[in-house]
């Protein structure tokens, strides 16, 4: 955010007190012996020599006295089963674990949309404006993904697009001549750029525009992962009763007079970007470019 000198000017000459505060503001960093970084963080203050003995500087690492508080989501459901089916059917399959199997995949991948688009903790409302770059011609390019990497340049993991996006920047890199090559993981063959994978989800919606169904805009995501190393990390609750997985326990509630057995699900789940070089997003990314090679 900006403001103008004069503007600046007129609004400080409105508010005595604003003005007063304003003044001391600027005079305590006139004359504080503190240095600051790029981002108005205390720096640490360090020497180097060679030869004597000098008098060693005096430093602080600097932290946020409020930080944010990250809440964890819950998400739940009860599954019902009559005590008949998992008697009389349980021959071929456990019917039970079939229920629990079935629910579980999809509470994950409800988890999954949310950690992406939730307004509050999704990763792309996440990344912060310089973190955000637009595309050059629409259509994910080389370049633009040259300029996420340029972004997230200390240990990249993974670039994370839909499937169509990721379509659309192969038949970029058709075009260009520099197919780019693939890599396996967990059993699958994946794009790479630059020896980065791209991993693909749908939960990066495609936004159609106008008639054209072909068309849409989406997103794509760069991350660099795991506390270790200051990136993009997921949260859960462990030690819960019931507990099949980190954050997710099956708990049995009994059976009603209508023998009725009821199972609780239940999902603990966030995410966070533990600093803000740690996830980039390449915005309005066109999916319907296509080229005419004859």
């Amino acid at each position: 955010m900006t403001l103008d000198r004069d503007r600046l000017r007129e609004v400080l000459d409105g508010a005595p007190e604003l003005r007063t505060s304003f003044d001391a503001l600027v005079e305590q960093h006139r004359t504080s012996p503190i240095k600051h970084n790029e981002y108005g963080e205390a720096a640490i203050d360090i020497t180097t020599y060679r030869e004597g003995e000098p008098e060693l500087p005096r430093t602080f690492v600097d932290y946020d006295e409020a930080p944010r508080q990250h809440h964890l989501n819950v998400m739940q459901t009860v599954i019902r089963l009559h005590t008949r089916v998992t008697d009389l059917y349980n021959d071929v399959y456990d019917q039970l674990r079939e229920q629990l199997r079935l629910t579980v995949e999809g509470m994950k991948e409800r988890e999954e949309f949310e950690i992406i688009n939730d307004p509050e903790f999704g990763l792309l409302h996440a990344a912060p404006a310089p973190m955000r770059i637009q595309t050059r011609t629409g259509a994910p390019t080389p370049d633009d993904l040259d300029d996420l990497l340029a972004h997230v340049w200390k240990e990249p993991a993974f670039f994370l697009a839909h499937p169509r996006a990721i379509a659309a920047f192969g038949r970029e890199c058709t075009r260009r001549g520099v197919p780019p090559p693939t890599t396996n993981l967990f059993g699958s063959p994946f794009l790479t750029w630059r020896g980065v994978p791209l991993v693909p989800s749908d939960k990066l919606l495609v936004n159609r525009t106008g008639s054209d169904h072909s068309a849409g805009l989406t997103n794509i995501l760069l991350m660099r992962v795991g506390e270790p190393k200051q990136g993009v990390v997921g949260l859960h609750q462990t030690g819960i009763a019931g507990e099949q997985v980190p954050g997710l326990s099956v708990r049995f509630m009994g059976i009603d007079d209508y023998s009725t057995a009821s199972y609780l699900v239940t999902l603990y789940y966030s995410a966070a970007v533990l600093t803000e070089d740690a996830l980039a997003v390449l915005e309005n990314v066109e999916v319907g470019n296509y080229h005419d090679y004859e």
